[in-house]
């Protein structure tokens, strides 16, 4: 790589993490506000949603959405897709019209700015701590009574190995979604470890393709069947990925 493409990258990488805080220090009164309550989280995720549109178009991606069914209003969902980049949690915000909430690693916390609402509004696991997953279940289902979707990015993080295409996936997404008899929504995106990965001196300016793909039933299911749904998630994903049907 040039040093002059060197120094681009990373000005256009300092710049991402401008858009992500001025948006959050503008926006602050309202964005404190709404994530005060629980009762009040849609107006939080609705502003949400802004500081996403500003920060994916204001590096230049353009998400290109193909939706084979729509989410209803009012009913909850378990979101689950692939994780690459950082990206994903605003893509994902843009994707999804109907307010949901994510289950994340407690390490995003620590980001400034960005972690002080993360950390209020989204529900952080420590998956070296049992206790804390065992936490995490008791929380999601409290949100699920309540009506809201649940976004989990089933890998449990970004695959250390490069040459994965889709990492394994856990299980937390699809027990709640059998205990609670709520559809999966598959999800896959294409193009963000392409735009914008972990690797520093990495990315570009470009569209995003994404695919929601038809809803998994679990009506009737059980835990017994927790494996089969899982799998059958992850199959549609991983074929959508190594067989694009988004242009």
């Amino acid at each position: 790589m040039g040093i002059f493409r060197a120094v681009l990258i990373l000005l256009w990488r300092i710049w991402f993490y401008i858009l992500m805080a001025i948006p959050i220090l503008v926006l602050f009164p309202f964005l404190l506000v709404a994530s005060s309550r629980e009762k009040w989280y849609p107006a939080f995720f609705y502003i949400a949603k802004i500081w996403a549109v500003i920060i994916l178009f204001g590096m230049g991606f353009i998400p290109k959405i193909k939706r084979q069914k729509r989410l209803e209003k009012g009913k909850s969902y378990m979101l689950v897709a692939n994780h690459t980049s950082m990206t994903d949690i605003m893509l994902m915000l843009i994707t999804i019209r109907n307010p949901f909430v994510f289950v994340g690693k407690k390490e995003l916390a620590k980001i400034p700015i960005f972690g002080f609402f993360y950390k209020r509004t989204c529900i952080l696991v420590d998956r070296e701590n049992q206790r804390s997953r065992q936490e995490v279940f008791a929380r999601a289902q409290k949100r699920l009574k309540e009506g809201t979707s649940i976004c989990i990015f089933p890998e449990g993080g970004v695959p250390d190995d490069h040459s994965i295409v889709l990492d394994k996936f856990k299980d937390g997404a699809f027990r709640l979604a059998i205990d609670h008899q709520i559809p999966v929504v598959p999800i896959t995106f294409h193009d963000n470890k392409k735009r914008f990965s972990y690797k520093f001196f990495s990315g570009s300016p470009g569209k995003m393709r994404v695919k929601i793909h038809p809803f998994i039933s679990t009506a009737g299911k059980t835990q017994a069947d927790k494996k089969e749904l899982r799998e059958k998630t992850r199959a549609v994903i991983l074929e959508e990925l190594e067989n694009p049907s988004v242009e």
